[in-house]
């Protein structure tokens, strides 16, 4: 048998006023839906079953006052148990537990309390103490929840310093990615005024050639003319025997009428039997025949060397 229900008989059955007695039932579970439906019962008894557990949604009968949850098998309580807050009176005697949910510090109108009979933790053992009589009870109410208000404080303070190193680490991520992403602005930046220039030096230069190449056909085209009316033209190279051959120009059309009057003369007239027109004849003999041997030059120059 699981539920009170199946042991025969409803719920409102076994309603007494106030209080709803499933003591001795065999549960194995709470029948929680049928615990909602009979907000009236304030007070539950679930002591001496078979629970091991209870469901999430036992937190959400928040209308107990008293509860009775002693001499079951309960290793751990729901995590939101401190949702009943009209919790006035928690039996949880001789169960498994070892220690409490951190919520358990919610139920601020707790007032009796026994936690006899459980492997609790030392510490939380020590704090709650023995429950023999009533004083010892609500004194055990009293310093556990003291306690887990401290463990919740305690809890809350890790919490917040782990949230607190989180936004460090968040912050620091955050920083070095920004500090990551205008390094890699910079490199950009750099990089474009870097090929900016490149670029402008490259077209500088390209202006500089065209600027050569337009400046070169107009140096030669000025040069040209400057060469030609400015420099002066060379002189020939000296020739040798040049005062001769001066001399020899001017001689030699009057040398040669003389010698032409001459030669008539001895050849034509009475005056070629005479010693001089024999030499002039003779001459003249031996330089028709050197002309004709292409000696004439040869024998020019030799007569102006003996000169």
């Amino acid at each position: 048998m699981t539920k009170a229900g199946s042991k025969g008989g409803n719920l409102r059955d076994k309603l007494d006023g106030n209080e709803l007695d499933l003591s001795l039932s065999d549960l194995n579970e709470v029948p929680v839906k049928e615990l909602a439906a009979l907000p009236k019962a304030t007070i539950l008894d679930l002591s001496c079953n078979k629970l091991s557990s209870l469901p999430s949604d036992f937190c959400g009968l928040t209308h107990l006052v008293k509860l009775d949850l002693s001499k079951n098998k309960l290793q751990q309580l729901p995590a939101d148990f401190g949702r009943l807050v009209n919790l006035q009176h928690l039996d949880l005697l001789n169960n498994r537990l070892v220690t409490l949910p951190v919520s358990f510090a919610q139920l601020k109108n707790l007032k009796w309390l026994d936690l006899k009979d459980n492997p609790l933790d030392p510490v939380l053992a020590k704090v709650a103490g023995d429950c023999l009589d009533e004083k010892q009870c609500k004194q055990c109410a009293n310093k556990v929840l003291q306690h887990m208000k401290a463990v919740q404080a305690d809890q809350e303070r890790e919490r917040q310093r782990r949230l607190e190193v989180e936004r460090e680490a968040e912050k620091k991520r955050e920083a070095k990615q920004r500090a990551k992403e205008a390094q890699e602005r910079e490199l950009r930046k750099r990089e474009k005024a870097e090929e900016k220039e490149r670029r402008r030096k490259e077209y500088d230069a390209l202006k500089a050639s065209k600027r050569e190449q337009e400046k070169k056909p107009k140096k030669e085209a000025n040069q040209a003319p400057k060469s030609k009316s400015g420099s002066r033209p060379r002189k020939p190279p000296p020739r040798k025997h040049t005062r001769s051959w001066a001399v020899l120009k001017l001689l030699l059309p009057l040398l040669l009428l003389c010698v032409a009057g001459g030669l008539v003369a001895c050849r034509v007239t009475a005056l070629q039997q005479q010693p001089l027109c024999t030499s002039v004849n003779t001459i003249y003999d031996n330089a028709v025949q050197g002309l004709r041997r292409h000696e004439i030059l040869q024998w020019v120059l030799q007569t102006d060397s003996q000169q």
